[in-house]
């Protein structure tokens, strides 16, 4: 099957900080690509170099047959790719609809009906101020307005990040739903057991470079890996 989105020989920096040294990463359409590492392993750097927000030095992003790297973040998302960064990104001062309808694209399949019955935490409080919004369901709105501007891809960084157990229990069955309708995920998370339930595929990523990769019946056995690059 061909890759949706590829990552080839991604080399980023920050400052003279080498921080991501040749990543090799694709995702499959309808799969679900989740990274993993230690804090510092290049999680979020690789999210953000895929965007453009830290524009690599070297190597190739393509979504599809279009070339994405050393555009500008807001050309890649116009491209497809959907991105929820860990700290959300939500405007506190508009309401939940007001977020959504930021977000909308014409002809894009996620409407406000739609998120409203996929998202019905939401739909309660449709009018509510995103900065009244509990940690939970700000995550459920940065997902949601995400899915709004028709992403190809999603992007989530850290979803589960500081929730409540049952908050995290609600984005998973969100993330469960996605996966079901043949959603596109590349997913860097924390929480191991969130993130081996969801992925088809799972990627270890250690000091800026991918040290083990395969399907999420082979993660589980590979107990070497995670003792030694997630410190299980």
């Amino acid at each position: 099957m061909t890759a949706l989105l590829a990552v080839e020989d991604l080399h980023s920096y920050y400052d003279a900080s080498h921080v991501l040294q040749g990543i090799d990463l694709t995702v499959e359409a309808g799969r679900v690509v989740a990274v993993l590492g230690r804090n510092g392993a290049g999680k979020t750097t690789l999210l953000k170099s895929i965007m453009g927000i830290v524009p690599p030095r070297r190597g190739r992003v393509r979504i599809g047959d279009t070339e994405l790297a050393g555009a500008p973040p807001h050309r890649i998302a116009r491209a497809g790719l959907g991105y929820v960064p860990e700290t959300r990104g939500i405007f506190p001062s508009l309401a939940v609809v007001e977020n959504l309808t930021l977000a909308a694209r014409p002809g894009a399949a996620w409407t406000l009906e739609r998120v409203w019955h996929n998202f019905p935490a939401l739909a309660a409080r449709r009018h509510a101020g995103g900065g009244a919004l509990s940690g939970g369901e700000q995550q459920q709105l940065a997902i949601a307005r995400a899915l709004m501007t028709g992403p190809r891809v999603l992007l989530l960084d850290e979803p589960t990040e500081g929730l409540a157990p049952l908050a995290i229990e609600a984005i998973e069955r969100i993330l469960v739903e996605l996966k079901a309708d043949g959603a596109t995920i590349l997913l860097v998370e924390q929480n191991l057991a969130v993130a081996t339930r969801l992925a088809d595929d799972i990627v270890v990523l250690g000091k800026g470079r991918i040290r083990w990769r395969g399907d999420a019946r082979a993660f589980a056995a590979a107990e070497a890996v995670k003792h030694s690059w997630l410190g299980i």
